[in-house]
């Protein structure tokens, strides 16, 4: 019998034949942990035999509901963003690299390809007076309320053209920097006007751009995908952010990084992130910011956020890398970004719910640069459904 090592490797395009399926689809399945590849030959990857027929009957038809759900893995071209070899790609451009020194407007500009000027309209930039319109709503609710009245102001949204899009993507950009930040600095960059708001110095303000860069696309995950079907139905970029703000708001998308912060304040007022973190697993809860499968070794986001929090923040080094350490003894998973970016938000003494906002900022760019590639595919997102219920009674 043949050792693992020695069982013969299928090519992507036999892989593709022999499950019946696109290129596309099966990258998709890998990349979602579906199915594994090995690396021959310095980047060229195969498929071992064994694994592709054992995944193929798992995920064959069936009639009945009977047994586990199958995998929906929708599948879309896209060329904003790549997750290959467990790194994280803007346009082909290392996201890692990308944050040493970007700024989430530059980032901005690679992902939406910008080609022109497209200034934002100064009837859009209104001052709150320091408040934001529905200040006691939640942060996500906030959000969606301040996009609801630009966009019943802003007519000039129904330009659906890249640089009518990239002209809305801007005033949208910076309406959520003012509803988490409270802050009103149009000409600011985006992590300067969230640090002036949080009353940050340099060190911090450049540890939120960071977080900003690394947030602002990761391929077709849920809030992204529900981007694109909206912008499929060419409605405005305000509705395709804020049906993208109400996908993130779950608790197994966006809203781990707000559990992540809760988790990890409570680390930070007892200092004892072993005692903490076995207290929830022994009370059957789960340890939130932990995996990710599309980075089996270990999220690069999260990496780089860890090194460059420690270096900025000498005096809480061994709280962040305790901490890190603990999830990853007691849960066999590495951090996550949604775990970084809330040791993040703590170490600096931010307030509760930064980590969300953090997040929506920085990823309301990838949005818009999802929308702009779906207004200009022309196509509209329908998907099928697999049918699993009773079959018609014959007559």
């Amino acid at each position: 019998m043949l050792s693992s090592s020695e069982q013969p490797l299928l090519t992507a395009r036999e892989t593709a034949d022999r499950l019946g399926v696109k290129l596309d689809t099966l990258y998709a399945y890998v990349s979602r942990g579906l199915l594994s590849s090995v690396t021959v030959g310095g980047r060229e990857r195969r498929y071992r035999i064994e694994d592709v027929e054992r995944f193929r009957a798992s995920r064959g038809h069936r009639r009945d509901s009977s047994g586990p759900p199958e995998a929906l893995v929708p599948v879309l071209g896209s060329s904003i963003s790549l997750i290959e070899d467990g790194r994280l790609y803007y346009r082909g451009k290392d996201a890692m690299c990308l944050a040493e020194t970007a700024t989430l407007e530059e980032i901005a500009d690679l992902l939406w390809q910008m080609q022109e000027t497209a200034p934002c309209p100064a009837t859009l930039s209104v001052s709150t007076g320091g408040r934001t319109p529905g200040a006691t709503l939640a942060l996500i609710e906030r959000c969606q309320s301040r996009l609801a009245e630009l966009a019943a102001e802003d007519l000039a949204a129904l330009d659906l053209s890249r640089a009518g899009v990239i002209r809305t993507g801007r005033a949208i950009l910076s309406a959520l920097v003012t509803a988490v930040g409270d802050s009103y600095q149009p000409r600011e960059p985006a992590h300067r006007r969230l640090a002036a708001s949080w009353r940050l110095d340099g060190v911090g303000a450049d540890l939120l751009r960071r977080c900003l860069v690394l947030l602002a696309d990761h391929e077709l995950n849920a809030s992204t995908f529900v981007a694109r079907c909206v912008a499929s139905t060419a409605a405005t970029p305000y509705a395709v952010v804020s049906a993208a703000l109400s996908a993130l708001s779950g608790r197994r998308h966006g809203g781990a990084s707000a559990r992540a912060e809760v988790l990890l304040h409570e680390i930070g007022v007892t200092g004892q992130p072993m005692t903490v973190m076995a207290a929830r697993l022994a009370r059957g809860e789960p340890l939130p910011g932990v995996g990710q499968p599309l980075y089996p070794e270990g999220d690069p986001r999260a990496r780089a956020l860890f090194a460059a929090a420690t270096a900025a923040l000498p005096s809480v080094r061994p709280w962040i890398e305790s901490a890190s350490a603990a999830a990853l003894r007691l849960s066999g998973q590495h951090p996550n970004v949604d775990f970084a970016l809330a040791t993040v938000t703590t170490a600096l003494g931010l307030p509760m719910g930064a980590a969300l906002g953090l997040f929506v900022v920085g990823r309301s760019v990838g949005w818009i640069a999802h929308a702009i590639e779906q207004y200009e595919s022309g196509t509209l997102i329908r998907p099928r459904a697999r049918y699993t219920g009773p079959r018609p009674t014959e007559r």
